[in-house]
């Protein structure tokens, strides 16, 4: 996979696919545009609600953790009702709790409401990438890359999004959320036929005995201490700038319009020339840098840092979900459960833990911890390399070439 033109118009081309897929790609766009959609509107949201920091960085919070533990859900519910419907439940439930965000009278009861939120979009999510998989045309390779785009546009989108609307009230963005889920959902409706279900259910269980995998366990530790560092930027951040709506998302556009091009353009290419886990450990500890200067310089420094964390981002996410799906011989469905299921944790204990260390501490200390934590993640990158390098050096072993297409071995 490393080093092909993901916009080759040959048969692996991701731009060369069914209504289907562009259909589940879209929504997919959406759906992780909810994600940050609450950055560029956080301090509204705190102003508006008479809420402080860290009850506001509980929207992030209640969203990841419902997020994690739906994980274990996904897989078991998908199996018996199949991709489709899994998908039209998941978005069914982001469009009423997204609507019904935007109502909130309190931070407890937007709190709550990003849960459901939370649960709508592990349902979603974790199936989108199984059906665009397999539905994508040109296997893999071009399934993988055209999930990481989406995932880039809707980081770069959501930002973007909440400070157009949010600047008329921070109400608005999610009410916008809703509306554009809703469009999502009569697409896949309309273009995605149901999908084959597995010769065998998925137990509730399954995620957890995948992770008993060494190589997977090792990427989902590694991704936890990652995730920890990402989502201290994607939450904590937009405290720490203190800009109106429309700079903070002028900010977080710019830093998602990196993750995308690094995840889809340059990820791949330096995978095929230094290989996957040297790329991955030598990001996460020029993330780690990227962080302490974010913490300890100026306003400027704090700006152009949060963008150039986007590149670093980018080629993360890319190498971390090719090695979950492609470090373990569980089916793929599986594996990412059990990924995402340690992962978003992580993403669910930054926000609150963030402005927590800053009350006890001061101001610099969230970003040296979130430092500390993606020089872990290379740590154990380093030291698991064992267990990661038959399935991840160069991906090399892992594929044969017929016809062209690049074809991966489960």
């Amino acid at each position: 996979m490393q080093g092909e033109d993901p916009f080759d118009q040959g048969a692996g081309s991701i731009l060369r696919q069914p209504k289907a897929v562009w259909a589940t790609a879209g929504a997919s766009v959406v759906a992780f545009m909810g994600i940050g959609l609450v950055d560029p509107i956080l301090p509204s949201i705190a102003k508006g609600l008479e809420a402080t920091p860290s009850q506001v960085s509980l929207l992030f919070t209640s969203y990841f953790l419902i997020t994690a533990v739906a994980m274990l859900v996904t897989g078991f519910v998908s199996s018996r009702i199949g991709g489709r419907k899994t998908l039209l439940t998941g978005l069914a439930l982001v469009v009423v709790f997204a609507a019904l965000s935007g109502t909130s009278s309190s931070v407890a009861e937007l709190v709550g409401f990003r849960a459901g939120w939370g649960l709508g979009n592990a349902l979603f999510v974790s199936t989108a990438l199984a059906v665009i998989v397999g539905a994508a045309a040109g296997g893999s390779s071009a399934a993988i890359l055209l999930y990481e785009s989406a995932l880039g546009l809707g980081m770069a989108c959501g930002p973007l999004l909440g400070a157009l609307l949010g600047d008329v009230s921070w109400r608005y963005p999610f009410f916008g959320t809703a509306a554009l889920m809703a469009i999502g959902f009569i697409c896949i409706t309309a273009f995605l036929k149901e999908q084959p279900k597995p010769a065998r259910k998925t137990s509730l269980l399954d995620p957890i005995k995948a992770l008993g995998h060494g190589g997977l366990a090792s990427v989902a530790t590694s991704a936890f201490f990652y995730n920890y560092a990402f989502f201290t930027i994607l939450a904590f951040t937009p405290f720490v700038l203190n800009m109106t709506p429309y700079k903070s998302g002028a900010v977080f556009f710019a830093w998602g319009l990196l993750l995308a091009v690094f995840s889809v353009l340059v990820a791949p290419r330096l995978q095929k020339r230094f290989g996957s886990l040297k790329v991955l450990g030598a990001s996460l500890v020029l993330l780690a840098v990227d962080l302490v200067i974010l913490g300890y310089g100026n306003h400027t420094a704090a700006i152009a840092c949060t963008i150039v964390s986007g590149a670093f981002i980018g080629m993360n996410n890319t190498v971390y979900t090719e090695l979950a799906l492609g470090v373990s011989d569980a089916p793929r469905p599986v594996a990412s459960a059990g990924y995402n299921f340690v992962r978003w944790f992580a993403a669910a204990a930054a926000p609150y833990l963030a402005p927590k260390i800053e009350e006890w501490s001061n101001i610099h200390i969230p970003f040296v911890v979130a430092a500390i934590a993606a020089v872990v993640g290379a740590v154990v990158v380093w030291v698991r390399r064992a267990a990661l390098t038959h399935e991840a050096e160069e991906l090399e072993p892992k594929h044969a070439t017929e016809d062209g297409v690049t074809v991966f071995a489960n």
